[in-house]
């Protein structure tokens, strides 16, 4: 059972391996209801294998992660750990919704399709009221004029807002974003930096990878600094921005674009 009360995220000094390499070492976050964290850190921290793993996209091999009270289920242990219930993994999945870098559109859909396809095929929703959704999402990310063109007819600021658009329509409990504006260039990136601000602005529950130091200090409530698969610093934005305790954090906000 969910609690509503409960971070709708929370992960317990979690571990993960490929093979010998372990790649998160002890790793502890909380999402509460309505908040926004984001995670910062260099090439390789383990920021992006964090948040697959707390979308159970990769399996973990040790720790606890809970969502809205409810602990996944395990079966097995070390590099044979895996979710012992898949019904608990796709519920949690469709409550989860992920942006990636790269969009992830599918070319042969127009967008509307694509903002359409996962509430009506995995949440067997009514068609029109999805629709309805759908292009209510559209004019919300500022592209209700492109639902009959297809992903490569968009630039793509275009096609990263559709995807946004995509996920709003799963009516999740939280968004996850994993670096969404590193594929984009600077025009292009201000374009989805808008969306998400007013997501943030709506007190969506977020959390977001970036490498875009000015979005993370604007729209977060907590931001956590990731080093080499650890947690090294974390704080409100004021803290890590204006505040830096760590050498590594200071050199790292040092050295940021």
């Amino acid at each position: 059972m969910t609690d509503a009360t409960a971070p709708v995220i929370e992960i317990r000094n979690l571990h993960k391996r490929y093979g010998a390499l372990e790649v998160l070492k002890g790793v502890d976050l909380t999402a509460p209801r309505g908040h926004v964290v984001s995670l910062i850190g260099s090439s390789g921290s383990g920021k992006s294998t964090l948040l697959r793993c707390a979308n159970l996209l990769e399996d973990s091999q040790d720790g606890e992660i809970r969502f809205e009270g409810e602990p996944i289920v395990w079966s097995g242990s070390g590099l044979g750990r895996h979710p012992a219930d898949r019904t608990q993994v796709t519920r949690i999945r469709t409550n989860l919704s992920m942006v990636f870098q790269q969009f992830n559109l599918w070319s042969h859909l127009t967008i509307l399709q694509n903002v359409m396809e996962a509430p009506v095929t995995v949440l067997k929703r009514d068609r029109d009221a999805v629709e309805t959704s759908a292009r209510g999402y559209l004019d919300k990310v500022g592209i209700g004029d492109k639902c009959d063109a297809y992903p490569a007819m968009l630039s793509g600021g275009q096609q990263q807002r559709a995807a946004i658009a995509r996920a709003l329509c799963m009516e999740p409990r939280a968004l996850l974003f994993d670096e969404p504006t590193s594929a984009l260039d600077p025009e292009l990136q201000r374009e989805v930096v808008a969306v998400i601000k007013d997501l943030a602005d709506e007190k969506r529950t977020m959390i977001l990878v970036t490498h875009d130091m000015n979005l993370a200090a604007d729209v977060s409530d907590h931001v956590i600094f990731l080093h080499q698969g650890r947690v090294e610093e974390e704080g409100t934005p004021k803290e890590i921005f204006e505040t830096p305790k760590s050498e590594r954090l200071r050199q790292f906000i040092l050295h940021s674009p």
